[in-house]
């Protein structure tokens, strides 16, 4: 394919820095956060903003907060943050809790933090109603050139490419400072994205960016890394058809439209998620297979590990919805946090006879807020099938999972579609509903028909 690199007059970022600290200054024509002001390291952090539901979701039963704000900044040592606002921040709490970050209240206005060395939270004066996503990110590694022929690069400020085409070889890069307005297909190998910028799909209504997703991947060997997706208009990140692709310490502040899946890999193998922040209105990770071609369909060994989640509206996982491959499985989803659902988090619901087994959930903790539903394995039959079978659920382990948070149902339920299409072989094991193991005899458990080889541990 033709590459396409865009001219431009490359600002190079004056990096301030303290130590092992740094801070990108943010464009002059950005406007910034109103709520919250940010210093690290005795320096000032820019806070961005992001928006929840534009009309014509606004204003709906699943409108949760309004805008929110979000920060980056870079160190590989522990710092104080200091954070100040308008707002009474006294009964501030941070999400996820990590036994080695604390806060210091000092007044209503202001609290410090402190950080080990590279953290993602939430910070959440009121819950969901206008947090701060604080985002302390590892040292940046391998910048690529700017008069690098393969390498498209946006230096600090705001440009609106609107559609960048990225082929084989190529390097995309976002500068520290820079806002990027566009979308993104990368097609063929040994693609990488990455830098320290926004791209900001803001200025699009409901699906119609320009670009099918924010970042469509199609190819091998591609990493995404190190940016902040915002405000996208449909799905977010998905690789479709690819193979060894890589997504990590990716920040995407959603939440702006339905249908803002986070990330989607489709007819997708050897796909790694990690370290990564999401928030979104829709599923936060949705694996389908959709569309065929010659060769591999399938969805298969997808890693999604050290991440910290958060849906407004749908789900945490959607595994098996529009799924026409033959198989998805080989799936490993471990050491997350979720701290804010509504729907069903983990949502496996395989159709079109395909058949999603091997799949292991470890080391999960959940910031329950009283919701009706935890787990659902069922096979099923729905609008987005064209046939109209459902599928099978083999071989699935939940290890570790722990909820804490408010009473509520959280109910666990199993259930296959038929004799055919059943549901066997899960295992649960030290799965704690507010200090309370799942068992046989736990009422939080639906085990329906066709449902076979339910072992606890």
């Amino acid at each position: 394919m033709k590459w396409m690199i865009f001219s431009f007059v490359v600002v190079i970022l004056a990096r301030s820095t303290y130590g092992e600290v740094v801070v990108y200054p943010a464009p002059p024509d950005e406007r910034l956060s109103d709520d919250y002001n940010v210093s690290v390291a005795g320096q000032s952090v820019p806070v961005y903003t992001a928006r929840t539901l534009d009309p014509p979701f606004a204003g709906k039963q699943w409108d949760y907060g309004g805008p929110y704000s979000f920060a980056n900044f870079d160190t590989d040592e522990a710092v104080e943050v200091r954070i100040t606002s308008p707002r009474n921040l006294a009964n501030t709490v941070i999400r996820p809790t990590y036994p080695d970050v604390t806060m210091r209240v000092v007044n209503e206005h202001e609290v410090i933090i402190s950080l080990p060395g590279p953290r993602k939270i939430s910070v959440e004066p009121e819950g969901k109603r206008g947090p701060l996503l604080l985002f302390a990110n590892p040292p940046e590694k391998d910048r690529p050139k700017p008069d690098d022929p393969n390498v498209v690069y946006f230096g600090p400020g705001v440009h609106k490419p609107e559609k960048i085409v990225l082929g084989s070889q190529q390097t995309l890069y976002l500068a520290g400072g820079a806002v990027v307005k566009g979308g993104v297909l990368a097609q063929g190998d040994h693609i990488r994205i990455m830098g320290r910028g926004i791209l900001d799909g803001s200025d699009w209504e409901w699906r119609k960016g320009p670009t099918p997703t924010v970042i469509s991947i199609r190819g091998s060997d591609v990493e995404v890394s190190g940016i902040t997706v915002r405000g996208a208009s449909h799905w977010t990140i998905v690789p479709v058809h690819s193979q060894r692709v890589t997504i990590r310490n990716v920040k995407i502040c959603g939440g702006r439209v339905q249908n803002d899946d986070g990330i989607n890999p489709c007819n997708s193998q050897d796909v790694l998620i990690t370290d990564c922040f999401i928030r979104s209105d829709d599923d936060c990770v949705a694996m389908k297979g959709l569309e065929f071609v010659e060769g591999n369909n399938n969805v298969e060994r997808v890693r999604v590990e050290n991440c910290i989640l958060w849906c407004d509206r749908a789900r945490i996982f959607l595994l098996g919805h529009e799924s026409r491959a033959p198989f998805m499985r080989d799936i490993t989803l471990t050491n997350l946090d979720i701290i804010h659902f509504s729907m069903t988090p983990f949502l496996f619901e395989p159709g079109e006879d395909m058949r999603l087994e091997n799949v292991v959930v470890d080391n999960v903790r959940i910031h329950g807020e009283g919701q009706a539903e935890l787990i659902r394995l069922r096979p099923v039959v729905n609008q987005y099938m064209r046939k109209k079978t459902p599928g099978f659920v083999s071989n699935v382990t939940f290890r570790n999972v722990t909820v804490y948070g408010a009473p509520g149902p959280y109910r666990v339920q199993l259930h296959g579609a038929d004799a055919e299409h059943n549901v066997k072989d899960v295992t649960f094991e030290n799965v704690v509903i507010l200090g309370e193991r799942l068992d046989k005899e736990s009422n939080r458990l639906e085990i329906g028909n066709h449902v076979e080889a339910v072992k606890f541990q």
